[in-house]
Formats: C-alpha cells, sequence, structure tokens
C-alpha cells in the first residue's frame, strides 16, 4: 500500500512538472499582442485541476508564474495577476469536478470556473493589479484608461473598462481553456494518472 501511494504520488509530482512545463510554454505564444495579453496558459492549469485535484491547478499557476519571473516585462505584476485568476480558475473547477467525475461535471465545472475568474478580475485588477502599475510601476491611472479609450472613447473610468473589456475577455479566455480541455482531457487521462485511473 505504500509503495502505491509513492508511485501515485511520484506520478502525481511529475504530471505536474509536465504541465507546468507545458503551461510556461504556452505562455510564449499570445495570441494578441496588447495590453490585453490572451494565451492558453490556464489550460494545463485546468487539466491538472480535473487529473490531481483543485491545489495541483493552484500549483501549476503558481510555478508556471514563478517561473515566468525570470524574464517577466512587468516587474512582476503582470505574474501576479496571472497567477490570481489562474489560481482562482483552476481552483474552482477542481472542487466542483471532484465531487462527480463525469464529462457533464468537467464541462459545467468548467464554465463556472471561468465565469467566477472573469467576476474575480474586476476585484484583482481594480483593487491590487492596476494600484500596482499606478504606484510601483509609474504607470499613471489616466495613462491605463487611454488604453481602453483607444478602443472605446466613450470609456470614462477604469472601473467600467474593467467591465467592459476585461470580465467578457477573461470570460471567453477561460471557455475557449475548456473547449479545448474538453476533448484532450480523456485521452492524455492514462498518461497523466496511470492506467488504472484512466477511467476518472
Amino acid at each position: 500500500m505504500n509503495n502505491r501511494k509513492k508511485r501515485a504520488g511520484a506520478r502525481t509530482l511529475a504530471g505536474i512538472g509536465v504541465l507546468t512545463a507545458v503551461a510556461v510554454v504556452l505562455q510564449y505564444l499570445p495570441l494578441v499582442p496588447s495590453f490585453l495579453k490572451l494565451d492558453f496558459s490556464d489550460l494545463p492549469e485546468l487539466i491538472g485541476a480535473f487529473a490531481y485535484g483543485p491545489l495541483a491547478g493552484v500549483a501549476i499557476a503558481l510555478l508556471k508564474n514563478v517561473i515566468h519571473l525570470l524574464v517577466s516585462q512587468s516587474g512582476f505584476v503582470g505574474e501576479l495577476s496571472n497567477f490570481l485568476l489562474g489560481g482562482v480558475f483552476a481552483l474552482t473547477a477542481g472542487l466542483i469536478y471532484r465531487r462527480h467525475k463525469t464529462k457533464k461535471t468537467a464541462l459545467l465545472a468548467g464554465a463556472a470556473a471561468s465565469l467566477v475568474m472573469a467576476l474575480v478580475s474586476v476585484a484583482t485588477n481594480y483593487f491590487v493589479v492596476y494600484p500596482l502599475y499606478y504606484n510601483v510601476l509609474g504607470l499613471p491611472e489616466p495613462v491605463v484608461l487611454g488604453f481602453y479609450q483607444a478602443i472605446l472613447p466613450s470609456i470614462q473610468n477604469v472601473f467600467q473598462a474593467l467591465w467592459v473589456f476585461n470580465v467578457p475577455f477573461t470570460l471567453v479566455k477561460g471557455l475557449i481553456c475548456v473547449a479545448i480541455a474538453m476533448p484532450v482531457y480523456k485521452p492524455l487521462t492514462p498518461f497523466l494518472k496511470g492506467r488504472r485511473d484512466a477511467s476518472k
């Protein structure tokens, strides 16, 4: 029994390591090279949360961003934001999925996690991330607001911009990760969890 637990633990750690490496690579493949960056690096966190539990997904989000600090261009602020949202995404999906491990539950868990991540993005950006941009990185609030107004001049303030732009953007980003995870998770399960666990 102890040997079996050790093998399972080693497999989990190895899987988390592989998924973290994939997440790091995906961070370098943004689809939108702009102020709002769309990447698929939350996908391995979601798969990890499904395969190993919610805390594993959070761990992948943390490790991915710690590694990315080595090449950070945002003075850790971007990595903090990515971790907060990715962690919430993986935690929510993992908590829901572990109660009933079916394809339908995985889909509902991913959709719910995407919505939660989108809503949480308002609070994390408004109260944590953007104040760090203003006060630590020397990027004044009017400049940040200007990024949004360049797209939609009628935006009056950053809080409004977060609801108009960040919430739908983050929601779509999460849903795209869910859409990709659904067909690939099952084939990856034997590799991630071992043949005996391939049904979950």
